[in-house]
């Protein structure tokens, strides 16, 4: 490519991203204006810092002790404490000069004096391979007794993962659902001419390159055993679809038809995907398997079918679709038929992501000038706005269901936001020096 065609597609990119802000419509109506227009980036090395603001409906009292024994374990109970207080849910009573061994007697009576519920302490020391060995333990001070206890192995790179496992395990203790400080998210950044897909931790911080290119790469999807990524690149010089091996880098085009190729959506059971075509004319639905074969077709409209998710029993598709004069969220089943308008309120409802447990649905709609995040429930139709503008997109739930993830536009930067299902507690992650978009969150790792 000669660096005068270079220019010309970024002089293009940058208009396409000004058309955007102005009409989001428009980028459904072109698939290309949609694969240049969403990207607003992060720079490579930029770190990811937490706010939170709000509190759940309930919280829980718990005193976090930093694991005595190794320095390294004040660091575990930091990122523990972290972990707990993000998701408004737990209120932290201090555990100041507490010396407590995984081995040691705890006064339940003293710390339930405190106002603590629970209490989480623990030891770490290294062995002479420079391994670390980590044993947890979280008291009950209301019944008086252990409530949980176990000992984790692992190398110093391998500390910040099992502080989320250990966060992950007091969450489910204590509240009876699974945490999801151990999963991960992905987005796409870009630094100068070059672009990123990232993966990092839950929290947003040890980020890892999956994939550069000097080609826009868009609409990361995780497959449902989150080993893959499936994600649209540019780098042959239109939009392919690809499904992307993590742990060995290795990755296959799973659409690459004529005309554009977009908007991968892994099925529950990680076989198929649904995909976005133009190879018959406008952006319509379809169905390929994770192998790129047995390609077939689902919708059929003269208007524009585009940004397909499965629902969690694999059986039908949310989609959007401007079939009724307006962009809203639709549903079929696999087999096309007669899709069913889901979303009413507003004129404008794209992006649509159900929860895990097929009950909420989520997705961009524009009110007042706004766009912000909403959750319908399905059974009853009432919409809750959960976020507040003014340039809110992508959302994805947590593998819990319990918190979601999108990406935002504060004092004019766009940044990695968070907000709890119910939208008490919401968290900002605040990106360094670029922006970052198209975040979606991984599922749930193997267990423990």
């Amino acid at each position: 490519m000669t660096p005068d065609i270079s220019r010309q597609r970024a002089s293009r990119a940058q208009a396409q991203e000004t058309a955007r802000t102005r009409n989001l419509w428009k980028m459904l109506a072109s698939f290309t204006l949609v694969m240049l227009t969403l990207m607003f980036w992060q720079s490579a090395h930029a770190q990811l810092r937490v706010d939170i603001s709000g509190t759940g409906a309930q919280q829980y009292p718990i005193a976090i002790a930093d694991f005595t024994g190794n320095d390294a374990g004040r660091t575990v109970a930091e990122i523990i404490r972290a972990d707990l207080t993000r998701t408004g849910r737990f209120r932290l009573v201090s555990a100041s000069g507490s010396e407590l061994t995984s081995e040691t007697p705890v006064n339940y009576d003293d710390w339930r004096n405190r106002g603590a519920d629970h209490l989480s302490y623990g030891s770490i020391t290294r062995s002479a391979d420079g391994r670390y060995e980590i044993r947890y333990r979280l008291a009950d001070t209301v019944q008086g007794g252990q409530a949980d206890g176990v000992a984790f192995s692992g190398t110093e790179r391998e500390l910040r993962r099992i502080s989320h496992q250990i966060a992950d395990r007091i969450y489910e203790k204590i509240t009876g659902v699974r945490g999801v400080f151990s999963t991960r998210i992905a987005y796409v950044l870009k630094q100068g001419s070059q672009y990123e897909l990232q993966i990092a931790d839950a929290d947003g911080q040890n980020p890892q390159v999956a994939l550069r290119s000097k080609e826009p790469i868009i609409s990361p999807a995780w497959s449902p055993d989150g080993s893959r990524l499936a994600y649209v690149s540019f780098e042959s010089g239109k939009p392919v679809v690809y499904a992307h091996t993590l742990a060995t880098s290795q990755r296959v085009p799973v659409a690459n038809y004529k005309g554009n190729n977009s908007a991968p959506a892994w099925s529950p059971d990680g076989s198929q995907l649904a995909v976005v075509l133009t190879r018959d004319g406008l952006s319509q639905i379809y169905i390929v398997g994770a192998d790129g074969q047995n390609l077939r077709r689902v919708t059929r409209s003269p208007l524009i079918d585009t940004e397909p998710t499965f629902s969690p029993d694999g059986r039908s598709l949310y989609f959007t679709s401007d079939r009724s004069g307006s962009p809203q969220v639709y549903r079929t089943g696999l087999d096309g038929g007669n899709p069913q308008r889901v979303t009413f309120n507003g004129s404008y409802n794209i992006s649509p992501r159900i929860s895990p447990d097929g009950k909420t649905l989520l997705y961009v709609t524009r009110r007042e000038g706004t766009f912000r995040i909403a959750a319908l429930d399905i059974a009853s139709g009432n919409e809750t706005l959960l976020t507040q503008g003014p340039d809110d997109q992508s959302p994805s739930f947590a593998a819990n269901g319990l918190e979601v993830l999108y990406a935002a536009v504060q004092n004019g930067r766009s940044v990695l936001a968070g907000v709890s299902s119910d939208g008490r507690v919401r968290s900002t992650l605040s990106v360094l020096n670029g922006e970052v978009r198209e975040p979606t969150w991984g599922p749930f790792l193997n267990a423990n």
